[in-house]
């Protein structure tokens, strides 16, 4: 049996860099989501940890790989930076869209190396491409519960299909040979731009019953 390819493989210059930002960005999320209920620092450390390893841990059990944040001491204390960070730091920084827009980078950034590492470890490329999507929502879903608002999945604006365009074109465009920097620079800029484009114009596919209801 061929080993699998490690991301790095299929991203040797942004594979680290993907990762790292993705944990951070949705670390941050998770702490200014704790930090909007005056909570404690615990449970600003608590709600960083989940967040930022939330759709990684779910991508690594579902292909098979070493759950990484177990075997990397990086990145659990990435999260508890960035804890630290929110709590340190005014609550005016923070007001406003910060928190969606925190989320927004490591939505597209972590989209896409969740589908190259899953690549990386044999995954067709239909299912690859769903693993990007996991690794960049699940995080969100289990922040969202655990701080008592309405799940990403719920809201009507761009999210999933956000990451599903990062994610989705980052296979296609490894699928067609393109270089792996110029693959991820591309699909995560475009995962990016889709969801920055609904946060600041609400964007949203229709919902269920409104063709009918107009009609």
């Amino acid at each position: 049996m061929t080993p699998p390819l490690e991301p790095a493989v299929l991203l040797p210059a942004f594979a680290p860099y993907l990762d790292v930002a993705g944990i951070a960005v949705f670390a941050a999320s998770g702490a200014l989501a704790a930090a909007r209920r005056a909570q404690t620092p615990v449970t600003l450390a608590f709600f960083a940890l989940v967040t930022g390893v939330g759709g990684g841990t779910v991508r690594d059990l579902l292909i098979g790989a070493p759950v990484f944040w177990v075997h990397d001491a990086r990145v659990a204390a990435v999260c508890l930076v960035m804890a630290a960070v929110i709590w340190a730091t005014p609550e005016r920084w923070w007001r406003g869209a910060a928190l969606d827009w925190f989320d927004a980078v490591g939505l597209a950034a972590y989209a896409v190396y969740g589908a190259a590492k899953a690549l990386g470890y044999g995954v067709p490329p239909v299912p690859a491409a769903l693993m990007g999507v996991v690794t960049g929502c699940v995080g969100g879903i289990i922040r969202d519960v655990l701080a008592g608002e309405p799940s990403i999945l719920m809201r009507p604006e761009l999210y999933v299909t956000a990451a599903a365009l990062a994610a989705g074109l980052h296979v296609a465009l490894r699928q067609l040979g393109v270089p792996p920097v110029v693959a991820a620079s591309v699909s995560a800029s475009a995962g990016f731009a889709l969801r920055a484009a609904a946060i600041r114009w609400k964007l949203a596919l229709p919902a269920y019953g409104e063709q009918a209801d107009r009609a």
